[in-house]
């Protein structure tokens, strides 16, 4: 059983990429281009990606392939019905990364309210031991305690934000566009209120044709003077020339990002010119990759495998 993994690069090493490796004949590639992907999948049975594309024109010529394992939850790279229709199937992994998004969330929260690093180097170049008083409030911080954060998409992560919130002391609503109605323990309402009376906006929801570009330049000018926004969910969610301007005019306070609409980062994104670098902090797509988070994942790429060798058995 030949098992070919097109982008391993994205795991990073973690140690227990060695289980792959026992599953049979295993071929890994630190990175795939477009154009190196039918060369390297087409004699596969399986073939394991994290975000190379397989569309209809390569796995049309794929005649061994059985099997699809997506290293991620979102399978936007494959083209489904195809695979369905050609009784390939796809196996995606879900429920990884939850504490980790949660917390990355949270990190670029206190990037922007307390602004850490600005403290941090004004203690180690000096200037503290110079001060003529025991602190320095370089700029206002505030606290979480008593502010409300606005949740859009209450799935397992937007859950986990939540809790971790409510820890904090904060109020917590959501708005949901997925259309499915449920009980949840926190008030619902519309993505207009949300945004009105949000002290922080979160982003997890999926990149569907609903939500791309939903946040555009107008539902930023909903936000208050104070406001952060957050995304970690998928680049196109929040159309990034829009945001950029809003924060160019000081429409809110400020943004953490760490997903965009191309990745790698284009260079020329509107998002790398903010006038003032202090209202934006920008990861490069890190909020999902723990160690842990890594760890677990390759832990259910093993089983997804192991489970289709046992029924193809």
């Amino acid at each position: 059983m030949k098992i070919v993994f097109l982008d391993e690069g994205t795991l990073y090493g973690v140690e227990n990429i060695s289980k792959l490796k026992k599953l049979g004949e295993y071929v890994s590639y630190h990175a795939t281009q477009p154009n190196e992907t039918l060369s390297r999948v087409i004699d596969a049975e399986i073939v394991i990606t994290n975000k190379v594309v397989l569309d209809a024109a390569i796995l049309s010529q794929c005649k061994n392939l059985k099997l699809i394992c997506v290293a991620a939850t979102g399978t936007n790279n494959i083209d489904i019905h195809f695979a369905k229709e050609n009784h390939i199937e796809v196996k995606n992994v879900s429920g990884y990364s939850t504490h980790s998004v949660a917390q990355i969330t949270f990190t670029l929260i206190f990037q922007l309210l307390t602004n850490p690093s600005e403290y941090d180097q004004f203690v180690k170049n000096g200037n503290y031991a110079k001060h003529d008083f025991f602190t320095h409030i370089i700029t206002p911080f505030g606290q979480l305690e008593g502010k409300k954060i606005g949740i859009l998409g209450l799935g397992s992560i937007g859950k986990q934000v939540a809790n971790i919130a409510e820890a904090f002391g904060m109020q917590v609503q959501y708005t949901s566009l997925s259309g499915n109605e449920r009980e949840e323990k926190y008030p619902k309402t519309d993505l207009d209120n949300l945004l009105k009376t949000s002290d922080i906006v979160s982003i997890h929801t999926p990149l569907t044709e609903k939500t791309k570009n939903i946040i555009t330049y107008q539902k930023l000018k909903l936000l208050q003077k104070h406001a952060i926004l957050i995304n970690v969910a998928r680049g196109g969610i929040v159309n990034e020339f829009d945001l950029a301007q809003a924060l160019n005019e000081d429409v809110f306070a400020g943004a953490g990002i760490d997903v965009f609409e191309k990745e790698p980062i284009d260079p020329k994104n509107p998002l790398l010119d903010i006038k003032n670098k202090q209202k934006i902090v920008l990861f490069p797509h890190i909020a999902w990759a723990s160690v842990e988070a890594r760890t677990m994942l390759v832990e259910k790429l093993v089983t997804n495998i192991i489970n289709f060798l046992a029924n193809k058995n």
